[in-house]
């Protein structure tokens, strides 16, 4: 079991605006080296991320740029197999070599929350949340911290592989499959609720604001990788998605209704992550080729 979990934690809205990024390397299923740096992210700090991971101004004053750690995490991404817990990280990283026009590393995804939602059946439709999974395990770590959250991604690989038996290649050909490859899939219908067998089956999306791509269409590529659209944010949203258009107003606090509720309730410590439209299309391309 030879891999890289990798986990980051971002200033803002923006998922290019990393702060901080942890990396755990595995060789034959023991930790072998870790390593994390503070990341200025050259952007605004949103006051609800803050409140999420307490990474601030203050906290990255003198730290490196993403462009100043490309090579660190070149040398240990390149060629690799690199778990995160769905794709939210492997976004993250794509969008900020994206915005200083860097090369990402060569190398092959593996999603954690797949594998948990095929390794047990309590995970496969509900439940398969990073801190869900390892409270599940036994696990205790520190939360929102970029390493903490590898090393808890690379824990749930190394139990489910204990479990089933399943190597790395194993579970790469495993999450290609259905989560019972015993029944007929249902991949092939498109449903407002949400496909079953998406990779984010189980997220209740909301959209705000302008996007640049028809609403009705931003909602058949949500629910085609499994996500419930609704109308409204509620206690049951999971993911708000805000139009590019609108981030611009984000430093000023011109946040939409939707995104101040969502915030309201992030506050009050309900799972909701806020991210942009172009995020979303990377989340959607990412999770239909995984």
């Amino acid at each position: 079991m030879n891999f890289v979990a990798i986990d980051v934690e971002t200033a803002n809205v923006d998922m290019a605006s990393i702060c901080q990024i942890g990396l755990a390397k595995y060789e034959n299923g023991v930790l072998a080296n870790e390593w994390k740096s503070y990341v200025d992210p050259e952007d605004y700090f949103d006051d609800i991320n803050v409140s999420i991971h307490g990474i601030d101004e203050s906290t990255v004053k003198g730290a490196p740029t993403f462009p100043e750690l490309a090579d660190t995490l070149r040398s240990y991404l390149e060629g690799r197999v690199v778990v995160c817990h769905t794709h939210f990280d492997r976004v993250a990283m794509h969008q900020a070599a994206q915005r200083y026009g860097i090369i990402t590393p060569e190398c092959t995804w593996l999603d954690s929350a797949r594998v948990a939602r095929r390794a047990w059946t309590e995970c496969a439709w509900k439940g398969y949340g990073l801190y869900d999974v390892c409270r599940m395990l036994g696990h205790e770590f520190r939360r929102h911290d970029a390493l903490e959250d590898a090393k808890a991604a690379a824990h749930i690989l190394l139990a489910a592989s204990n479990e089933n038996g399943l190597d790395i290649d194993g579970w790469l050909k495993r999450v290609r499959q259905p989560i019972d490859p015993t029944a007929s899939s249902s991949g092939s219908a498109i449903k407002r609720e949400g496909n079953p067998e998406g990779a984010l089956y189980g997220e209740v999306l909301v959209f705000t604001g302008a996007l640049e791509i028809p609403r009705r269409e931003a909602a058949d590529l949500a629910a085609a990788i499994g996500c419930q659209v609704a109308s409204g944010v509620t206690k049951k949203t999971t993911l708000l998605v805000v139009g590019d258009q609108d981030i611009n107003k984000l430093a000023g606090h011109e946040k939409s209704s939707k995104h101040r509720k969502a915030e309201e309730l992030i506050e009050k410590d309900f799972p909701i992550r806020i991210l942009k439209e172009s995020d979303f299309r990377e989340l959607v391309r990412f999770s239909e080729t995984a």
